[in-house]
């Protein structure tokens, strides 16, 4: 939103932002990660993301940086030379592995958008709107479709929709649009239309392993 040529502060703190390692084919996807951190700094908002300075996770990491907001890149060590080359950015968190990685990032974040990835991208995607469904978080989970790119994607869960494997109210759960303005208005005007499946888990990260557990068990083990 804009008043006086003004743009106003999200009600996001931070958004966590996948992404592949790779820049892909098409120039399209690496200006839409430029465009998406350029996005983010125009509306206040700091940026969670992988953590690595290659591929579309450097371009959107740079871009949010150099727009002065904070940056917080959470990575496993084991992936460290892979995916860090030069200078990094903002804060590296390393963590112990690809589950605890998920965890942190899911727990610094406000909303979830998914940039053209590969298997790592649609894997921590599915995760986070797994964790919707079963009621962990209420958090928006976007998708950034550039150029279409996410659109057998999305054929596929209308069709586990209409085959009756995903309610209808739970395919809600799933943001999309092809730039990033439109994407960041739609999740700030997401409302959760879904029945969580178990309302009594809470967003609570255990601490070995970084799997998220029910708040009773995570009592019971204090």
């Amino acid at each position: 939103m804009e008043i006086d040529g003004e743009v106003n502060a999200s009600r996001f703190k931070r958004i966590c932002v996948f992404c592949g390692s790779s820049h892909g084919k098409k120039i399209s996807y690496q200006e839409a990660a430029i465009e998406l951190g350029k996005v983010l700094v125009s509306r206040r908002i700091d940026l969670v993301y992988g953590g690595g300075s290659v591929g579309l996770m450097g371009l959107v990491s740079q871009a949010v940086h150099d727009g002065g907001r904070h940056v917080i890149g959470v990575i496993p060590k084991t992936l460290m030379p892979r995916e860090l080359t030069g200078e990094t950015v903002g804060e590296v968190k390393a963590v112990a592995d690809m589950h605890q990685r998920k965890a942190e990032m899911a727990r610094h974040s406000d909303a979830f958008i998914a940039l053209p990835g590969g298997y790592g991208t649609l894997e921590e995607l599915l995760e986070v709107i797994t964790w919707a469904q079963l009621g962990i978080h209420d958090k928006p989970v976007g998708l950034l479709n550039v150029d279409g790119y996410y659109n057998s994607l999305l054929s596929f869960i209308d069709k586990a929709v209409e085959e009756g494997f995903i309610s209808p109210s739970a395919r809600h759960i799933i943001v999309s649009a092809p730039t990033a303005k439109e994407l960041v208005k739609k999740l700030e005007e997401y409302v959760p239309r879904h029945e969580r499946v178990a309302s009594q888990l809470n967003w609570e990260i255990d601490q070995l392993g970084g799997y998220i557990r029910p708040e009773k068990d995570l009592k019971s083990s204090a």
